[in-house]
């Protein structure tokens, strides 16, 4: 069956499927595979729970009428969204970046949604499965279409490019993340200038932060749309205030390096004609989930947890933007981050030196990586046994910031500090 045939029964409902535990009825389940599933043994259930249609790519899976078979169900679904893009007559705003993706689509998404019928990546899902799920989840009453996208290699972007064929695009910064998958620093910066090279080819148009010279250079040769001048910073203690267009806003986003984020996302609304009051008002209801940079009370403590991932850069930042707060007994615990090749040793020494070099009064690190380090401070090789510590000498009265790498699972700590 040709793309155009299974086109034609997606359009039918505009849904599909990858996970039968998530099965809605009348979509299209795609039976992928991994590294340990094969998802045509699930195409039957898929069925018996509502999907309409179930793609696979074994014969020994096939039910007459239900099933569709195919060479390669991954390709198929890339395929099929790449045909559904170039079907939209609508605006797709392509991101990528090393920190801050998914808060900046988040924030895009909530300006541009409070005039527009908007359909935003969920959650984190930008890689070559992610990308294809969010413009298949595109229905015709959708104005614009914001696609997050992530790499951990090179021509990664390129491909994600390929498929979702974005108008605008936006790099949130070029930092130490993926090192291992992109071969240093000038692999980062190439493999996310994918995006540029992109829109420069395609004659599309990039959101550009002029303070990043990075950025500058590589959209030299591109269509452009500059943060306003009329956007000033504020302060960072701990939540982000600036002005725009001498309007005050106050977000609920701690740390300085969110700042950029607010910025493009107030560009993004001003370049679609959404009203300064309305950009202000969105840009303040926007509260981070999913462990990102949280604020959380206990009875103890004011924590922030920043425990969905971490690199280099983005540890850096947060250790910085922690020093400058003005609570007075801080707490550090750091996670290993991971992905970072054969410079893993050398960039988590960097951070307990500048960790140690600061004034907090406890620092933990945590991780076989971090355990390798020399420091004055305390490490754990284990999550078990930082936890045991923890316990027998509970934090009282500290603002306690916690970063780590996903893998390190380090909002687990919440359990056991009061």
């Amino acid at each position: 069956m040709s793309i155009k045939d299974i086109y034609k029964k997606y359009t039918e409902h505009y849904l599909v499927d990858t996970d039968t535990r998530k099965i809605r009825s009348n979509t299209i389940f795609f039976a992928l595979k991994g590294n340990n599933f094969n998802g045509n043994k699930f195409a039957k259930k898929a069925l018996e729970l509502g999907a309409k249609y179930a793609i696979i790519d074994e014969p020994d899976y096939e039910i007459e009428n239900k099933t569709i078979l195919v060479d390669n169900v991954l390709e198929t679904l890339q395929n099929l969204a790449k045909y559904h893009r170039i079907q939209l007559n609508i605006p797709i705003i392509g991101l990528t970046g090393s920190n801050g993706k998914t808060t900046t689509k988040e924030l895009i998404n909530c300006v541009l949604s409070e005039k527009y019928k908007t359909t935003a990546t969920a959650g984190n899902l930008n890689n070559h499965i992610g990308v294809p799920l969010t413009l298949l989840s595109i229905t015709p009453s959708t104005e614009i279409g914001i696609v997050e996208m992530g790499a951990n290699h090179q021509k990664e972007i390129a491909f994600l490019c390929s498929i979702a064929q974005p108008d605008f695009g936006y790099i949130t910064n070029f930092g130490k993340a993926h090192l291992e998958g992109f071969g240093g620093m000038e692999g980062v910066i190439k493999g996310k200038s994918e995006l540029y090279n992109y829109l420069i080819k395609n004659k599309k148009t990039a959101f550009v932060n002029p303070n990043d010279c990075i950025q500058m250079e590589k959209t030299a040769n591109c269509n452009s749309v500059l943060f306003s001048d009329k956007i000033k910073f504020l302060e960072a203690n701990p939540f982000v205030k600036l002005t725009y267009n001498s309007k005050n806003i106050s977000s609920n986003l701690i740390g300085k390096y969110n700042y950029t984020n607010i910025a493009v996302a107030i560009t993004f609304g001003s370049y679609f004609n959404i009203s300064d009051e309305i950009i202000k008002k969105a840009i303040e209801k926007y509260s981070p989930t999913n462990n990102r940079s949280q604020i959380i009370k206990t009875t103890c403590n004011t924590i922030i947890l920043d425990a969905y991932n971490a690199n280099p850069s983005s540890m850096k930042a947060a250790l910085d933007n922690f020093l400058l707060l003005k609570e007075t007994d801080k707490t550090v615990i750091l996670g290993d981050m991971f992905e970072l090749g054969k410079d893993s040793s050398k960039e988590h020494q960097a951070i307990v030196d500048l960790c140690d070099s600061y004034s907090f009064k406890n620092i933990l690190y945590v991780g076989e990586l971090f355990h390798k380090t020399k420091t004055k401070n305390k490490t754990f090789k284990t999550f078990e046994s930082l936890k045991l510590y923890i316990i027998k000498k509970p934090l009282e009265n500290q603002s306690i910031l916690i970063k780590g790498s996903r893998g390190m699972q380090l909002e687990r700590i919440l359990d056991f500090i009061s």
